[in-house]
Order: structure tokens, then sequence, then C-alpha cells
């Protein structure tokens, strides 16, 4: 079985993700690494932090060579500096996601891996832009999309994303429901190898309701969704209290943890493992794995940005590989 070729977005140029990805040099390889980004601005960063890679260029292919990263050449529209940013390099931000994200569509990558980029900048520029996730989504033609984040032992989905939390409760349908368990449920199977996943899901209200005096969405919502696809062989424990569904004793067994918002879930994940967390994107087409932080524009040229979490994101991305080729 031939070596599995990683594309890895280099991110907001004038953040830390261009560092990040030099690092990922200076490790043993555990699998082609392909770097997608402007080469004249790895080898500025390079030189600035002393790092000792050997940077060169490709058409598209990588080799496992120790010390050496093989980038993809894309064009900056404004020389960068590190922690200034510009809108005008916008555009090279987005061509980077769709050449990785169409070189996976292809079969060219097994994967894609990406450094943060930042959303504020790229709508400065004129360009509606909510995050990687909703990107690749459109850019592989996917009606819907679920935001996993995995470390320290857990896998916590979220049934919304990025939501004020007065919208959250309506958003929770029993449509957007079951199509975030079947999605969760199909891609643990798939991408993970888990062959019969075991999704602890959360209430939203708290004591999960309390049998309808603390809100009704887990008896009108919840619940009968979690009844229905347990009929179709899905194993969902739940609704459970969001406040005692991560305790040793609740995980003990889980591969996964559904959480009904944003803030319910992954303050308990960035808590066990931030720094070493990996974002990915469930539901798409294509693997995709990213950092569990954002651009650390302060920290920029600094050769203080710690890569545990790109080094997490390419183990898991090859991991997803693995288990999905076995699978086939």
């Amino acid at each position: 079985m031939s070596t599995p070729l990683l594309a890895v977005t280099c991110g907001e140029p004038s953040g830390v993700g261009p560092e990040l990805v030099l690092k990922l040099a200076c490790r043993a390889q555990p699998a082609r690494l392909l770097a997608i980004g402007n080469l004249g601005l790895l080898r500025e960063r390079a030189r600035a932090l002393g790092l000792p890679v050997r940077l060169r260029e490709s058409a598209g292919e990588a080799q496992v060579e120790p010390g050496t990263l093989d980038v993809l050449d894309i064009p900056l529209a404004a020389q960068s500096r590190p922690g200034v940013l510009d809108a005008r390099n916008a555009r090279h931000v987005l061509d980077m996601l769709a050449v990785a994200a169409d070189g996976c569509l292809a079969g060219r990558f097994a994967a894609m891996v990406t450094a943060p980029v930042h959303k504020g900048v790229i709508c400065e520029a004129g360009v509606p832009f909510t995050g990687h996730t909703e990107f690749l989504a459109e850019r592989t033609a996917t009606d819907q999309v679920v935001m996993m984040l995995a470390g320290a032992g857990l896998r916590v989905a979220l049934a919304t994303t990025h939501l004020p939390l007065r919208e959250v409760a309506d958003a929770i349908t029993a449509e957007s429901l079951t199509r975030t368990l079947r999605i969760l449920d199909k891609d643990l199977r798939e991408k993970f190898g888990i062959a019969d996943p075991r999704i602890l899901v959360a209430g939203l209200n708290p004591h999960a309701g309390e049998g309808g005096h603390m809100g009704r969405e887990e008896i009108d919502v919840i619940i009968p969704v979690l009844d229905a696809l347990r009929g179709e062989g899905m194993t969902l424990i739940g609704p459970l209290p969001a406040d005692t569904l991560f305790t040793p004793h609740q995980l003990d067994g889980a591969d996964a943890q559904l959480a009904m918002y944003h803030d319910q879930g992954l303050p308990v994940l960035k808590h066990a493992s931030f720094g070493g967390g990996v974002n990915i994107t469930l539901g798409l087409p294509i693997i995709r794995t990213s950092v569990d932080h954002g651009t650390a524009l302060d920290l920029a040229g600094s050769g203080k940005a710690d890569p545990g979490s790109l080094y997490a994101a390419v183990d898991c991305a090859l991991d997803m590989v693995r288990a999905r080729r076995s699978r086939k």
C-alpha cells in the first residue's frame, strides 16, 4: 500500500501557520506531506527563525525526507509581515484551500490538513467567509457537515456551531439533529473504523429538561429523534445532563459525545487537550483535519508557537486515511 500524500495548507500568511508547517519538516514525517502555501514566504520565515528546513518546490508530489518540505507554491498579492493582517492576501488563503480540496476530490491527496485562517480579514476583502467548514462544504457540494473536536480521548461533535445562544433552541430541529447523528455515526464507522459507535448525547437544558420542568426540547425533539435512530441500529445514550456527561463513569466505553451547542461541549474538550486537539469536519466526501487554535498573531514570527496541535492533526488525518483504506 502506497504512503499517503497529505496536503497541508499554511493558513493566514501573517499568522503562526507558516512557521508551524515549517516545523512539520523538523520531526519524523509519518506520511508524504505537501505544503500548500507561498514558497518565498516559507523561505523567509525559515531563515528568520533559524529552522534547518530544506524547501523544495513541487508541482503536486512529495517524498518522505526528514528536514525537507515539498511546497506547492501559491502566489501572494502583497508581501506579508508576521502579525500584520493584509486583506489583499485573502485570495491567497482561499486559493490554498481550493487547491487542497480539489486535489482531495480528484484523488491526488488522501486528506487535507489546515493551519488557521483569519475570518475577519477575508471578510474585509469583500468575500463572505464564515470558516473552513462552510467553505469546504460549498466546495465539495455537501449539504450538511458536522464539526467535531478530538483530543485527550474525547471526540466532541456539535449539533449547532457558531450561533448566538438565543438562536440555539430554534436551530435544533428533528430534521437537523437526525442528519447530524447520521453523519456522526457514519463517519465514526467509515473514517475511524469503529464498528458500532457508542455516542453520548447531551440534553439542551439544565438536567436534560428535568421531565419538561426546565424546557421541552428534550421531550419534543431530542428523545423522539434518539428513539427513531435507535430503531435504525445506532447506539445512542441520552439525552444526558451536560454537567455530568463528561464524568469518567459516563465516558467509559463511549466513542463520541454530541453537544447541542458550541460552548456546551468545547470548553471541556479544550480544557483537556488545548494545544494538542484536532478539529475534524465530518460529512465531507474528503478527509479534513485542522488545528484547535487560531492565527495567534501576537506569536507570529517569534518561533514560540507550539506545533503540537498541527502534529496531532496530521497524525489524525493519517489514522483516518488508514481506517478508510482498511475498510475498503
